[in-house]
């Protein structure tokens, strides 16, 4: 098993006409992942040159193809409306690769999300990969292999570093995700926790994080109260000077909340093996977990 995406999830890339939505939807195709139709209004009724049928809108990538995920490659001031076409067509998981998105736009997302049944992972996110069956994104897809451990992260490339070590020690990942940095995102880490620990799949988690807003404590404590998985985790961060701002805009630290030192400590509260070193992440958690 895994999480969200599988060999049967059918994917739609929205901007598949695009110089990134174009070169990211072949690397997907190339893995295996069913990439079913994309989305280029104006467009409609023709095919990339993988023979990928292109559609004007959402709607009708579900209706003719029976999309039920989205990756999203559009540019940021008209992303929020690709997503919200992508709710209104009832998509089940959406991907938003975007980066730039407007804090106001995301408003409006966020409030439409709640009220419907699609989950949205990022904006400004890597993707999400489920080993040997599906990636939807723009992470590198040799570095994975099947396996027993559970990966979310706020960060893209420290998404890719604990991955690549969980490999290097023989291991692989069940499903890996990145969330993104923004102020406004969809699936959280608690989010993922909450999947992860409901999965039969998957026998341990790594949990990266970094200095901002308080998503890592709010998970420290459903781990404390529910996991019984071995968890480790990273926060970025610790070493930076108060006052100054990571590169994610959602790094905002305010008050003792969302610091280095109050996330570590719920982490280490609720038993999490914490690296302190992004390159001993995998080290912290084979240190509690024996495979």
């Amino acid at each position: 098993m895994s999480i969200l995406v599988d060999k049967d999830t059918r994917v739609v890339v929205c901007g598949i006409t695009g110089k990134s939505g174009a070169f990211h939807a072949k690397q997907c195709l190339d893995y295996g992942t069913k990439i079913v139709a994309g989305i280029t209004p104006g467009k409609g009724g023709q095919k990339t040159a993988e023979n990928v049928p292109i559609f004007n809108s959402a709607e009708e990538s579900v209706k003719n193809e029976g999309a039920n995920a989205a990756l999203i490659f559009v540019p940021p001031l008209f992303a929020a409306e690709s997503i919200m076409e992508c709710i209104d067509a009832n998509i089940q998981l959406v991907i938003c690769i975007s980066e730039g998105i407007p804090v106001r736009d995301m408003v409006e997302v966020n409030a439409k999300l709640e009220r419907s049944g699609t989950r949205l992972i990022g904006p400004n996110c890597p993707g999400i990969i489920t080993p040997g069956q599906c990636k939807i994104g723009i992470m590198p897809a040799y570095i994975h292999r099947p396996g027993p451990v559970g990966i979310v992260s706020r960060s893209g490339t420290l998404t890719y570093e604990a991955v690549w070590q969980v490999t290097q020690h023989g291991s692989g990942q069940s499903t890996c995700l990145g969330i993104g940095g923004d102020p406004i995102i969809g699936t959280t880490h608690l989010d993922a926790i909450k999947l992860f620990n409901d999965d039969p799949a998957t026998e341990a988690i790594i949990m990266i994080g970094e200095i901002g807003g308080d998503s890592e404590e709010v998970a420290a404590e459903y781990i404390k109260a529910q996991v019984k998985k071995p968890v480790a985790a990273f926060i970025a961060g610790v070493t930076a000077p108060k006052g100054r701002r990571m590169g994610h805009a959602g790094a905002i630290v305010s008050g003792k909340s969302g610091t280095a030192e109050s996330k570590l400590s719920a982490l280490r509260d609720a038993g999490v093996a914490i690296a302190e070193t992004p390159t001993r992440i995998a080290d912290a958690l084979f240190s509690i977990y024996g495979k």
